[in-house]
This record gives structure tokens, sequence and C-alpha cells, in this order.
């Protein structure tokens, strides 16, 4: 890192903010480029859930991660006392880190005290939480390990990271369900924005593929009970057949920086972030609102602040997660607020890929906008045949099975959570 103006912290809210690295860590690939090659591959992780015997439940499948080697970027002793889920968000940020070309051993006391970690996460250590208590129920209390009450609060992650870098600024971790990643990138963007950081690695992680979580889920009848082949057919965004998400697991962090500060150090920039919102929809935990209407609001609101028109936005990534009525409803929300354009949008839903990670779904899902706004890709929505009617009568793009080389002005990334959380975030090409 190069050394900051005397200005550099002076606040104000028309800052801009910059995407210069990238660390994904999920089911289709860990490390920048294993991702792009498994969306380019366009092939599903779905498959029967191996993690445990899932014989009681009626969800049966799953995207899980059997490929990673935190032993890779850190050594044991930094490890033994995270659990899955931090090992997750370590891993990723370090990816960005290293992916943005910073070196942090060679960073000021002055820019590490405007270095932050935002982060997201649904469920935290929740994994180690339900290992440690068959250790209680088998064995006592004395069996339960010492650390776990350090490993499993959700704000271990972003703790651990800036510990491991020496991060002193503004750091935090959200908990708003599946919106967590979305919120996190928008908090990281508003801190730089207004000054309060420099740099941010900003991200979201899950691990809770555990016994007591994956049943807790199919008892609540929100995760899909598809019995038929292929297995990844499981999770079929906008599909008639679709009957709930597939969960999955997995991290992405990005590195953020004021755009000034990047482009003095001769960083590579694949996207601005330009808006965020995010809203409550006061209604139900787990039905959305029907109608779409606040889902449309947080979309609007999201353009408002990044000052764009429905029409500069070439691509959606949906927050698709495969059940009846949030898929009905995003789309019926986007064709409402885009009107005629909507059916010039392509738009799909990237679970598909990698299941439904839960809290990190839409940090991951904002790097595939990333990659398409710097490497002209969109990515398809996989398994989809056709709509039921009400849904195929709005005329929308889904981009089904196949992508397609294009590069997109501006992107909005939607994410929604049980709770009626609703978030969105515009990302655009560098100007």
């Amino acid at each position: 890192m190069t050394s900051k103006s005397s200005t550099a912290h002076s606040g104000g809210g028309n800052r801009r903010v910059a995407i210069t690295g990238i660390g994904p860590v999920t089911p289709i690939g860990t490390g920048l480029e294993p991702f792009w090659q498994g969306l380019l591959a366009q092939k599903s992780a779905i498959r029967r859930l191996t993690r445990f015997d899932a014989a009681h439940c009626r969800a049966k499948h799953s995207a899980e991660i059997n490929d990673f080697a935190p032993e890779s970027f850190f050594q044991p002793h930094k490890l033994k006392r995270l659990d899955r889920y931090a090992q997750f968000a370590m891993v990723s940020a370090k990816l960005a880190i290293d992916d943005a070309g910073i070196v942090p051993d060679t960073m000021s006391e002055e820019e590490c005290n405007h270095a932050g970690v935002i982060f997201g996460t649904a469920l935290g250590g929740i994994s180690d939480a339900e290992a440690e208590h068959v250790k209680y129920m088998e064995r006592g209390p004395r069996a339960v390990g010492r650390s776990l009450a350090l490993q499993i609060f959700g704000g271990a992650a972003h703790s651990n990271i800036a510990i491991e870098f020496g991060f002193t600024g503004l750091s935090t971790t959200n908990s708003n369900s599946c919106a967590s990643g979305n919120i996190a990138l928008g908090e990281a963007f508003r801190l730089i924005r207004s000054g309060q950081l420099e740099l941010a690695i900003a991200g979201a992680a899950e691990s809770s593929l555990a016994p007591l979580t994956f049943s807790a889920f199919d008892n609540i009848a929100t995760m899909s009970r598809w019995d038929g082949e292929p297995a990844e057919h499981a999770c079929c965004p906008f599909d008639a057949r679709r009957d709930g998400f597939v969960m999955g697991e997995g991290a992405c962090s990005f590195v953020l920086e004021e755009m000034s500060v990047a482009k003095k150090r001769g960083a590579r920039i694949y996207a601005e972030v330009r808006g965020f919102a995010h809203n409550n929809e006061a209604y139900h935990m787990t039905t959305p609102r029907p109608g779409g209407k606040l889902v449309q609001r947080v979309m609007s609101q999201a353009l408002q602040e990044a000052e764009l028109n429905v029409s500069d936005v070439g691509y959606i990534n949906a927050h698709g997660s495969s059940t009846q009525l949030n898929d009905a409803n995003e789309a019926l929300a986007i064709r409402d607020l885009f009107g005629s354009h909507a059916q010039s949008l392509a738009i799909s839903a990237t679970k598909a890929y990698t299941g439904h990670p839960l809290g990190a779904a839409s940090a991951i899902e904002a790097a595939c906008c990333v990659l398409a706004i710097a490497r002209g890709f969109i990515p398809p929505t996989l398994h989809y045949m056709a709509s039921e009617p009400e849904l195929a009568a709005l005329g929308l793009d889904f981009v089904p099975n196949q992508g397609r080389e294009e590069k997109p002005k501006a992107c909005l990334n939607n994410a929604f959570g049980f709770g009626g959380i609703n978030s969105s975030i515009a990302l655009t090409q560098p100007e």
C-alpha cells in the first residue's frame, strides 16, 4: 500500500468505492480462477448429501466443499481454534487480499487504522457447536473444547481476520440471514464512501451442513425434497418443478478501496460499488409479502443511490432460491420495476451452481456480478425447463442453462432472508 494524502480521511458522501480483490471459497472452486472456471463449466455442485446420514430427513441434497484444505493457507496452530465457518472466512479473506496485491505487513499504522473487516453470516459456528454438544452428551462438560465460546460466535470471522492482517479500523459482523453478504458489502461501501475507512475486507461465510441445523430447516419444509435424477435438479430456480432450496456452504470476501487510493497504487479494479439498500417486509418470518412491493422498493433505492436508470442495468443476479413463493415474488417485482426494459434484462440464479450457503450466498453471487462486469460472462440459470404459466407470462429472460458472453454496464445483486430482510446492491463498470 502506498501512503495516502492528507485529505484521505476527510469524509463526504461522494467518494467512490472500487472492488480490487475477490476470494471465493465455494463448491465449484476455491480461489478466483478455479471459481471462474467453475462458472464457465456450467456444472452444478449439488449432490446427494454425504456429510452425515440424512436418512431421517425428507431433504436429501446439498452442495458440499470436499476439497477444502485450509492448511494450504495458514499454519496449523492458527487453525486449531477456528471452526469450519471461520476457516472459510479466513481463507477467503487471504485469497482476496492476495488477489488485490496488498501486503498487510508493509502497511503503516495509519493505513491499518483505516482498514476494517465487515462480515456477515447467518449461523456462525453452529456446526462446531453441534459437534461439541455430542461430546457433552456422551462424556460430560469436561469433554467440551475450551475454545468453543471463541469459535462459535458470529464475530469469530471478522475478529480473526483483523488479527491476522493487523487491521485496527472498524470491524463488525452482521447476522441478517441470507442477505448477510450483501449487507456486509453495502456497509463496507458506505463506510468507505463516508471516509471512515479507506480499505475493507467485506464478505460472508457459512458452514451449516450439520445434522441439527439441517433437520431444523427440513422440519419447516423450506428445503427441496426432490427425489429424482439427476440429483442436481433439486435446485431449479424459476422452474415449475422448484420445491425448496438446497443447503450449501462456503464464503467469499472482497477487497474494497477508496477509488483514488486504488488507482494511485495501480490496483486492478474489477468493478465499482455504486448503490445499496435494504429493508424489512414486516410481514412473516418465512413467507414474502405478496405482490413484491418491498422487493421492488429495495431495488429502486439501490439504483437511486447509484444514480442509475433502470435502462442502465444489463444483468440481475437474482436471489432465486428455488422456492415457489420467493422466486415468483422476485420475478414480479423485477417486471414491475423495470417495465418494458424487464424483457431485455438477463436474470440468472446461480444457486443452481452452489446451492444456498445461507449467509454467504449473496457474497458468492456478488462475485458472479463482478466477474460479469470485468470478464464479460453472464452465468446461466441451470436446470431450467419452463416456468408455470403465471411466471412465464411475465416474459423474463432467465438465461436458461447456457451462459452468454456479455459485459453489462451495471448489475444488481439481490438477496432476501428469513425475517423479511430484503437487500440489493448496484455494481458497475469502473468509469
